[in-house]
């Protein structure tokens, strides 16, 4: 679907569900401790994936929602951008500027992100723990910017996730590091249709 979710709580297709069985055959032998989810059914569904078999409950939180679209959500990206260049322009290039009419801002989006990571990543109930949070698209790119580049100013610069990608990031001693970013390699061509910048970095910040 060609169209900005946002917010909108939809079910994902049926392109989707044969993309989770795949995370969900790359998970089966992982140990997870614990997991968050966006509330969203997307999201949510992607969690179930990953945990199956695992009787782990998952924690619906709102800090990795994804950005809420304003007056543009369940609309045709390629039509809502056509009409509206301005917003294409920040979008593709200056996208930690962007905010629809109505909706939340995407510097916005970076910090509430970053408040619930860090608040999961440094609780001391969680130290040695290997925790699972399923999230959105905007609201993964300004996670791994942050991580990355410590600005949200370097936005345009991070790639985005494809759906299903796995990251995998660290944390010891006030020290995150990104062992991987964006890896979809769980998925056959046919369901990898974005060509994926894999990234194998570690920052300290």
């Amino acid at each position: 679907m060609n169209i900005f979710q946002g917010t909108t709580d939809l079910d994902i297709s049926t392109f989707g569900e044969k993309q989770l069985s795949f995370l969900e055959a790359r998970f089966k032998d992982i140990h997870i401790d614990k997991a968050y989810s966006s509330p969203l059914t997307r999201a949510y569904k992607t969690a179930l994936a990953a945990t199956k078999g695992k009787n782990i409950e998952i924690v619906k939180d709102e800090s990795f929602i994804e950005i809420h679209a304003g007056k543009i959500e369940n609309e045709n990206i390629e039509k809502v951008f056509a009409l509206d260049p301005i917003l294409a322009d920040i979008w593709h290039n200056r996208p930690q500027d962007f905010k629809a009419d109505c909706g939340e801002a995407m510097r916005e989006v970076y910090n509430r992100v970053w408040k619930g990571f860090e608040k999961i990543a440094t609780s001391p109930e969680n130290d040695r723990k290997t925790i699972l949070i399923a999230s959105h698209g905007a609201a993964i790119r300004c996670l791994i910017c942050r991580l990355l580049f410590g600005s949200i100013e370097r936005l345009a610069e991070t790639p985005w996730s494809l759906n299903t990608a796995v990251s995998l990031i660290t944390y010891c001693d006030g020290v995150y590091k990104i062992e991987f970013a964006n890896d979809a390699s769980h998925l056959p061509k046919e369901y990898n249709r974005n060509k994926l910048r894999i990234l194998s970095v570690k920052n300290e910040e």
